[in-house]
């Protein structure tokens, strides 16, 4: 399906965080199972046996959800988590203060303890995470300072999941990007990127939005030429076809890099 490039008054006007979560992650609805468990694997690895750890994580773009922070809150000190769009950060700020009318993440905090060989805190998870996380930011992957004009220290950990293939258009702005978050992360700190390969759109509600579309050869050209190491890449193919009218993608991508000395 051929889908014009959304812009970012588009997602303002169009984007309904409750539609995303009810069509991406609600249990037993949402589409996404399989990535939810591949991003959940990778994460509680990277914050364990990887060794990724600090004092402060920078979460990009999270749209309205939470589930890729879980496994960090046990290994750093300060969150502090973001997004564009002010209906996504309203999402946020509702779980953390947890308003009645919150999404409900109780499924996907329970598969992490199990994970951790703790399910039955999940409870205790749920706080540990609302404990850690600081701040709400808005921010634009298009800026050169993407969180202008707050000007953030240099943070241990940068991590974005299922983000930039909404802001940039092709794989040229994607390494821009990628160049800007070089000042928001220490010398020998660590970038976090979790995605879809081969997408071109995505549904949410009664509205489609574009994709840019990420192929792995491009993909890692892109973190070498922004100037990264890349330390490990993993790659899984999408099983479940069943829904490729809601979105099309064609696997799923994590890539652990870090910013040089």
């Amino acid at each position: 399906m051929e889908i014009p490039f959304t812009s970012q008054q588009t997602y303002i006007d169009d984007f309904s965080a409750s539609d995303y979560f009810k069509t991406y992650y609600v249990d037993g609805e949402g589409i996404l199972g399989e990535w939810t468990n591949f991003v959940l694997q990778n994460l509680h690895e990277t914050f364990t046996a990887g060794g990724v750890k600090g004092d402060t994580l920078l979460d990009f773009g999270a749209g309205p959800t939470i589930y890729h922070l879980l496994s960090a809150c046990e290994v750093f000190d300060k969150i502090i988590t973001s997004d564009f769009l002010e209906q996504n950060r309203d999402a946020l700020q509702k779980w953390l203060k947890k308003d009645p009318g919150a999404l409900d993440w109780t499924a996907v905090i329970k598969a992490v303890c199990e994970l951790e060989g703790n399910r039955e805190n999940w409870e205790k998870k749920a706080e540990k995470l609302r404990s850690k996380v600081k701040e709400v930011l808005k921010c634009d992957a298009l800026k050169s300072n993407p969180f202008e004009p707050v000007v953030l220290q240099p943070a241990d950990c940068l991590l974005t999941c299922l983000c930039l293939e909404a802001p940039c258009e092709d794989i040229k702005s994607f390494c821009n990007v990628l160049k800007n978050f070089k000042a928001l992360i220490k010398p020998g700190g660590h970038l976090l990127i979790l995605s879809i390969l081969d997408a071109t759109f995505y549904y949410v509600g009664k509205k489609y939005f574009s994709s840019m579309t990420t192929r792995k050869d491009e993909l890692e050209a892109a973190f070498k030429e922004a100037g990264y190491e890349i330390e490990k890449a993993v790659y899984a193919p999408r099983n479940d076809t069943s829904r490729m009218d809601i979105c099309d993608y064609k696997a799923y991508y994590y890539i652990h890099a870090r910013k040089p000395e």
